[in-house]
């Protein structure tokens, strides 16, 4: 008996190592419709795993053990429910009920992109991954961060050649891409509505390792450079407000119509909210494209390395200011004021830093304070309940 449940082990073992070296699943490849689905079973290289098309990296590997490879299946987060989440793995999608202690904690409970790992009887998540990337927003009066999406490799910033455009807004967007260390490139749509192309250059020249690209969103040829940023085994996301073009823009990738568009209003180029949720999406000889709704407000928080690499400019200026304290208003020897005047620097950019500084400080105070709370509460939920134990112990 006792040679025959060794053998098992041993049985075991060797199949985990096989999917360990290989990282090859047998199931079907992802599928979101069944034509996206068969297109990016056909056309996905011999070379590249089921897990790997969906953006499982070395540095998720790594993080399991053989013992973890044997009892729990990794599977990733393709969207997320009020009860339930979707997800898809070596077994194919199935959805998994949200509760359980790593549904509890609002802050750090399963996003869309995450890897979870589920028991591979039972089904049930047990663990989270520890996340490549992850972007999160401060939504107006809330004291809790929205988490937006985890895992994401590269991201376009969706703003069109009309009244959208707001380079106050971009910065926003960069701020929260750079903490999170993607990378990232600027989409401007609706580029054959405007011939004046010049001027949005001029106007991002303070931003010049940032990549630009303007497009007409409904020309797949137009479209093509953006390719790069979703190749097999990436993960994209696009941020943008509403009526940019995003789903346009995901429905010329793929080739085919993935996603509802809609149109705009003309007096002010704002749009309607035609995606409704976070989805992926698989894009046919590529990766997985995200495509969230447009967001009216993205506050920040805990984004400070994010924000100072965005303003990169005005802290190397600062540091040949005469006062180590300048304020960077009326101070005799400002560097930045300097640069202002001289037509080196907007001043629009240096009251957006100010204003984001500001907001950024807030925001991650009242998270601080809400993190506090909740450490608090379960401590005294883990007093009362101790001191439960000991009346009844009492008692008995």
């Amino acid at each position: 008996m006792r040679l025959r449940v060794m053998k098992s082990r041993v049985q075991a073992l060797l199949r985990v190592r096989t999917l360990s070296k290989s990282l090859i699943s047998r199931r079907p490849a992802f599928r979101r419709g069944a034509s996206v689905g068969a297109g990016a079973e056909n056309t996905r290289p011999a070379s590249v795993s089921p897990l790997q098309a969906l953006g499982w990296k070395p540095f998720f590997q790594q993080q399991l053990s053989l013992e973890d490879l044997s009892e729990y299946q990794p599977v990733k987060v393709m969207a997320v429910h009020r009860s339930q989440i979707e997800v898809v793995g070596e077994t194919g999608d199935e959805a998994v009920q949200v509760h359980g202690p790593l549904f509890e904690d609002l802050a750090e409970r399963p996003t869309v992109g995450d890897w979870l790992l589920l028991d591979r009887e039972t089904r049930r998540p047990v663990r989270r991954l520890d996340r490549s990337s992850l972007f999160k927003r401060m939504a107006p009066g809330a004291k809790q961060a929205q988490l937006i999406a985890a895992n994401v490799d590269n991201v376009l910033i969706v703003s069109s050649c009309n009244h959208d455009f707001n380079l106050s807004r971009v910065e926003r967007y960069l701020a929260l891409v750079k903490e999170a260390g993607c990378r990232a490139c600027l989409v401007l749509t609706k580029a054959d509505l405007d011939q004046d192309h010049d001027r949005y250059r001029e106007a991002l020249k303070g931003h010049s390792d940032l990549p630009v690209v303007l497009v007409n969103a409904l020309d797949t040829e137009s479209v093509a450079p953006l390719r790069e940023y979703c190749r097999s085994g990436e993960t994209l996301a696009l941020l943008g407000s509403s009526g940019v073009g995003k789903s346009t823009l995901l429905n010329s990738l793929a080739g085919i119509e993935l996603a509802a568009t809609g149109g705009i209003r003309e007096d002010d180029s704002k749009g309607r909210h035609t995606t409704r949720h976070r989805a992926f999406y698989a894009i046919p000889d590529g990766g997985l494209l995200l495509d969230s709704p447009g967001m009216r407000e993205l506050g920040l928080a805990d984004v400070s390395e994010g924000l100072a690499a965005t303003f990169a400019d005005i802290s190397a200026l600062a540091d040949s200011c005469r006062f180590a304290d300048c304020a960077h208003e009326l101070e005799p020897g400002c560097a930045v004021q300097a640069a202002i005047e001289s037509g080196v620097m907007d001043e629009r950019r240096l009251r957006n830093w100010r204003k984001l500084e500001r907001e950024v400080a807030r925001n991650s105070k009242t998270l601080a304070q809400a993190r506090a709370d909740d450490r608090a509460l379960g401590q005294f939920y883990r007093s009362v309940q101790s001191q439960s134990r000991v009346h009844k112990n009492r008692r008995d």
